[in-house]
């Protein structure tokens, strides 16, 4: 039980004292940055099977 304690008052401690924490002005440019980034990557994705998905049914009328 003493190491669990332990583990938990180290954490605690690591948490506390050696961790820099982001000031809440980079938190919020940093949260914009990765929400623009997934937006752009999900409407590329979005677009890239949006044209395979014209490839392919133009493919399968051939035939």
């Amino acid at each position: 039980m003493k190491k669990i304690v332990g583990f938990f008052t180290d954490s605690y401690t690591e948490l506390k004292k050696h961790v820099k924490w982001l000031k809440y002005s980079e938190l919020q440019s940093h949260t914009t940055l990765v929400i623009v980034a997934s937006i752009i990557f999900a409407l590329l994705i979005g677009m890239v099977d949006l044209v395979f998905d014209n490839l392919l049914k133009l493919y399968y009328e051939l035939f």
